[in-house]
């Protein structure tokens, strides 16, 4: 018994897969928001499944959303030129490296909100398709990956592609439910990271075959079609095999092959394959009943074509086909399909939505297609379940749903307040520095809030602690007094007087793990020690921090790290506040200087103003000291240097639309490149906001107070992913940005940049209050939230 229309549509609603449900109740994207989507994939008028399918779902968004913007950057080989249409805002060259950059650059001067990719490994260069990293690896918008092929079994080059795009993207989208299993089972893809969205599907009226068939002359003949580019693996020599049982039960059928052959096997082997399938017609006498339309057709043409199908047959000959576009055109078209048990047929057809039968089995599909023709009303019932379960699939759902990915991961535009003279920000808590303490010192990390012993302690955050508890004011002032002591006791217990060296790692037991800490984090220390000299609590902890830094400063002209010697620096610079005379601090500053000058002059070229080759964290702190030593030492070179150098890595950590964006610590090591924007992390915002202030402190330019300002308001929401990962009533700061959004870890170098950010922020407020600022002036700083 056929079943009624009603029932047959419930069923359909009904096998709508729950994460597509999900999707759309949970995530009510407005038709009205406005939305920019930088969208990378084949495109029209290239010939191939995925320049066909994003041309459809590009005309699917903006048809569902006017107000969304799709752009185009369409992937071209060097085999297949053709004229860019308006549609495509930019072309990128598979096989050219510089393509994909360009193509970066336009997606972040375009001001998309998201980058959504369409991934098939062929359609980009190197191997396994490795060129489109470089071009994911450089954008700071989210990323949305479309999957068209998930490889249960992946050579090392492909996982090694596919590792990385699951590493940067916000969202992966995988048609079917076994490509989430996929993803989950073989590439460890997290739950929430990845969507279902079935292929999409055309609307069109249900049961006009036979108005078709008369359209090609097939009139009163039973069809049987196969479309899609030919090739080996398609399983057509099985079909092909099955006719003569067929044709023998009913003569009037006629098998439609429809596609051109692969280009990469054109290329090949010519039309080895195709020929050999003609030869095999005609010596099993069933040539006549075989018609080929061997060409490329345009998607009209193809829905055209496929309406006049009574029956459609997938023949694939292997399991691991995760997705068909052609098949979901012939259930939606309410075909009646007789397919191969491959992965998206099984999900497809289940419920009685189609007939499996077994691989390399002609006489299954035989048996299976004379069944349905010996009983034209199961045929027909066959083909309305099909017709309903495609309407869960068409294209102004699927619109829907990609217009929901789009809204999850789309950056919230967060309005930034205005800077004025007269307001400072919310005042931090000092509760996270606490809950970071103990006894023993400050914990290095956290898991998301709760202190993380297994990692137990370092120098570098208890010398940043030691430097904080020197500005603490009178409402935490007992609390601070107590803190200063523990962290100080930790730095005089790291100081190893065999190696002359401070210990930086120390276990949860208080064992130390090293006899010796990195330049750096020495360096680091001895800024904490000269910082404390001059601003510590009490006299007696200024004693007691002069006489360690006197013990040790001295290890600092032996340093080769420019970072290592830009923390001493700043530490004997305050040394010398308090005591111009002291030599050894006196002679750091004057070897720092002559090293940063000398690694200037060899490092710089015509668009590169830095001291080294590669940019690596802490950047600012090289051209902070060297401004404040040549400021302390009247080097007017010194201080031109510095200034130049930080105006450049200013830019280099300013977005186009204005927002601070550190040197993310993925560029670390990379040679004369252009900074990578994750992961972000809060020391280098910190660092920026000191920077800035001796800059202010030079020249008096409101554009520091500026910079100051988009790098403080960096930590609470001015960033490309409009998210604060400051919490200023908990005092706590998360571990950076990423890719996919936030490290949700509250550690101890993040949350004492934060307060170390503030600290020196607030103090920058003040003298520009001091200043006098002109009222033109007082404008140009609230230009700031234009």
């Amino acid at each position: 018994m056929i079943s009624s229309d009603s029932k047959i549509f419930s069923k359909a609603r009904t096998a709508a897969s729950a994460s597509q449900v999900a999707m759309t109740k949970i995530l009510d994207f407005p038709a009205h928001a406005s939305t920019r989507i930088a969208m990378i994939g084949g495109f029209s008028p290239r010939r191939c499944g995925i320049a066909t399918f994003t041309s459809d779902v590009r005309e699917s968004v903006v048809k569902a959303f006017p107000t969304a913007v799709v752009d185009i950057y369409a992937m071209r080989s060097s085999s297949c030129a053709w004229d860019v249409s308006s549609e495509v805002r930019a072309v990128i060259d598979q096989d050219d490296p510089e393509s994909y950059l360009l193509a970066a650059r336009d997606i972040a001067q375009s001001g998309a909100d998201l980058v959504w990719l369409q991934h098939e490994f062929g359609l980009f260069g190197g191997e396994a398709g490795a060129n489109i990293l470089a071009l994911i690896e450089t954008i700071s918008a989210p990323l949305v990956v479309t999957l068209h092929t998930i490889l249960e079994d992946p050579t090392p080059a492909q996982r090694a592609v596919m590792d990385k795009i699951l590493a940067r993207a916000s969202r992966v989208v995988a048609m079917s439910d076994f490509g989430r299993d996929v993803l989950r089972r073989v590439y460890r893809a997290e739950d929430d990271q990845i969507v279902v969205i079935p292929h999409g599907v055309p609307d069109r009226p249900f049961g006009r075959s036979a108005m078709f068939k008369s359209g090609l002359g097939l009139e009163g003949q039973h069809v049987l079609m196969t479309f899609g580019l030919i090739g080996a693996g398609k399983g057509l020599e099985k079909a092909i095999a099955a006719l003569p049982e067929i044709v023998a039960a009913h003569p009037n059928t006629v098998y439609c092959i429809v596609g051109a052959t692969h280009p990469t096997l054109i290329a090949r082997e010519g039309e080895k394959y195709r020929d050999g399938l003609i030869a095999q017609a005609e010596e099993l006498g069933v040539a006549d009943n075989v018609r080929w339309f061997n060409r490329f057709f345009e998607i009209s043409e193809l829905l055209d074509l496929i309406e006049a199908a009574d029956i459609y047959i997938t023949p694939y000959m292997s399991a691991v086909q995760a997705t068909s576009g052609t098949l979901s055109y012939a259930v939606a078209l309410g075909k009646a399909v007789v397919s191969t048990p491959y992965v998206h047929a099984t999900e497809l057809l289940a419920d009685d939505h189609g007939v499996l039968v077994p691989f390399n089995d002609s006489a299954a599909i035989a048996g299976a297609v004379n069944a349905l023709l010996n009983d034209p009303a199961r045929l027909l019932a066959l083909q309305q379940r099909a017709y309903a379960c495609g309407r869960s699939m068409l294209w102004p759902e699927y619109a829907t749903q990609t217009m929901a990915v789009a809204h999850s991961v789309k950056p919230p535009a967060l309005p930034r307040a205005p800077l004025l003279r007269n307001r400072a920000p919310a005042p931090i808590s000092f509760k996270g520095i606490a809950r970071l303490s103990d006894d023993t010192g400050m914990l290095q990390h956290s898991c998301y809030a709760v202190p993380d012993r297994n990692h137990g302690y370092c120098i570098d955050d208890n010398a940043r602690a030691l430097m904080l508890m020197n500005y603490v004011g009178l409402q935490h002032a007992d609390e601070a007094d107590k803190l200063a002591t523990i962290y100080a006791a930790f730095i005089q217990h790291a100081w190893n007087p065999d190696s002359r060296r401070f210990r930086n790692f120390m276990g949860f037991a208080r064992n130390w793990l090293e006899t010796e800490g990195s330049e750096d984090s020495n360096g680091r220390t001895l800024w904490a020690l000269g910082s404390t000299v001059a601003e510590g609590r009490s006299l007696a902890i200024r004693g007691w921090a002069q006489i360690l830094f006197d013990k040790s400063l001295d290890i600092a002209l032996s340093f080769g790290s420019p970072r290592a010697l830009a923390f001493a620096t700043l530490g004997a610079l305050r040394v010398l506040s308090t005591a111009p005379g002291h030599q050894v601090a006196l002679d750091v500053v004057q070897h720092t200087v002559s090293v940063l000058k000398a690694r200037l002059a060899v490092a710089q070229t015509s668009d590169w103003l830095w001291f080294e080759s590669v940019l690596a964290y802490d950047n600012c702190r090289l051209p902070e000291a060297l401004l404040r030593a040549g400021l302390y030492l009247k080097d007017t070179e010194a201080t031109d240097c510095a200034l130049q150098t930080l105006e450049w890595i200013a830019k280099q950590q300013t977005t186009s639309d204005g927002l601070f964006r550190p040197v993310g610590s993925e560029t670390f090591g990379r040679e004369l490149a252009d900074a990578l924007p994750f992961d972000q992390q809060p020391v280098e915002a910190w660092a920026a906001i000191d920077a800035a202030d001796a800059a202010f402190d030079a020249t008096g330019d409101q554009q520091w107070l500026r910079d100051a300002d988009r790098a403080y308001q960096w930590f609470f929401g001015a960033n490309n992913r409009g998210i604060s990962i400051a919490d200023s009533q908990t005092g706590t700061c998360r571990d950076g940005i990423t890719a996919r959004g936030v490290n949700e870890n509250e550690g101890a170098e993040s949350t004492l940049a934060l307060h170390l950010a503030d600290y020196r922020f607030r103090q920058l407020l003040a003298k520009a209050t001091k200043s006098e600022l002109r009222v033109s002036d007082v404008e140009a700083v609230n230009d700031i939230s234009a």
